[in-house]
């Protein structure tokens, strides 16, 4: 049965240097939630934490209601995947991830039994007696994931796992990562700095900066509620402008120095005349034939086969990235442009602390 993790109040310094002040976070049973930021924000400082191999200055750490803060690593029943594979390069497949079953003295039949049908869960039962200096990167994270996955383990952590592989590989192993996630029921918890996973492969995502936790939400919630501008512009491309609420009844735009003025489908909680920020995802906005909502002359095109993307010189001088389907007739560099945006997309914040503005969706 899956186990629920709680972070209540926990606190890590190094020295005089205080990386995570004050963090809390819980994580559901056969949850796969990950821990999103940039390098230096805490991410994996947590989760080795979590592990055991960092010290807690303040607070706990449970599994379910159990405090884990003075438990040894090796009794938490942890499965742990790192970033450089950590496989043993002396041991041959079937040793590798056989090796956490002999530790716990398990049957010879058992320890067999449970080894070959890993291995055939992740794809490899055919290269069980190769070493891993004969085997690929993708092949060779494979072996820790069994490796880890086969002890059955309460916690499964993740530490960038896939930031040695290139391109083509991170996406299957993220498919591999999902799917044994998924059949086994194990609480998983991911770091990463790359976006594209957090989204693909989460049920829920933490982003963090400096320690401390700006949004914890589902894939969805991140990427199209951003509670602050920080979170709207790290995941995901974004076009910043600034301008002016104007509130009407039952609509809300914002009206540009230029005069232009962006509409805004949805609630927005500040007051008339207001200077906010807002942004508007690449993804957002569409070409125009006559007048749009903004307009400017096209600056760069490239063509990605199904996708378009363009820089767009503004009236104002102001650039903006525009990504369009490559179905829709396309407008080559020096061409005059006409863009609409896409109202019920558009988020506002504050200018001063950057908080959202929008009412929150029932």
């Amino acid at each position: 049965m899956s186990i629920g993790i709680k972070i209540d109040h926990v606190k890590k310094m190094y020295g005089k240097n205080t990386v995570i002040p004050d963090l809390s976070l819980e994580v559901k049973p056969g949850e796969f939630f990950t821990l999103l930021g940039s390098s230096g924000c805490g991410k994996t400082t947590l989760l080795r934490m979590i592990a055991g191999f960092n010290s807690i200055e303040g607070g706990e750490i449970y599994f379910d209601d159990k405090k884990i803060n003075d438990i040894a690593i090796y009794k938490r029943n942890i499965g742990m995947v790192f970033q450089n594979y950590a496989v043993f390069p002396h041991m041959s497949v079937y040793q590798n991830v056989a090796y956490g079953l002999k530790q716990r003295h398990l049957p010879k039949e058992e320890i067999e039994s449970r080894v070959m049908a890993m291995l055939k869960e992740v794809q490899i039962e055919n290269l069980k007696d190769r070493y891993p200096s004969d085997m690929s990167g993708g092949q060779q994270q494979r072996i820790a994931l069994a490796r880890a996955i086969v002890i059955r383990p309460d916690v499964l952590l993740f530490d960038e796992p896939l930031s040695n592989l290139d391109a083509k590989l991170r996406v299957e192993m993220r498919l591999v990562i999902k799917r044994l996630q998924n059949a086994n029921k194990i609480t998983t918890i991911y770091v990463t700095h790359d976006q594209e996973e957090a989204l693909s492969m989460s049920d829920r995502i933490a982003i963090m900066k400096n320690g401390v936790i700006q949004q914890v939400g589902t894939p969805y919630q991140v990427f199209n509620d951003p509670v602050n501008l920080f979170v709207a512009t790290f995941i995901g491309q974004s076009n910043i402008f600034e301008g002016v609420l104007k509130q009407g009844e039952g609509d809300a735009s914002v009206v540009l120095p230029t005069g232009e003025t962006l509409p805004v489908a949805r609630k927005v909680q500040g007051e008339n005349d207001q200077a906010v920020k807002v942004v508007i995802r690449p993804t957002d906005f569409a070409i125009k034939e006559g007048k749009g909502d903004l307009s400017g002359t096209v600056k760069e095109k490239i063509f990605l086969g199904t996708e378009v993307r363009y820089t767009v010189l503004l009236s104002d001088a102001k650039e903006v990235e525009v990504h369009v389907s490559s179905r829709h007739p396309t407008k080559n560099v020096g061409d005059s442009i006409s863009l609409s945006v896409n109202a019920s997309t558009v988020n506002v914040f504050r200018c001063d602390s950057g908080d959202s503005l929008m009412e929150e969706k029932a």
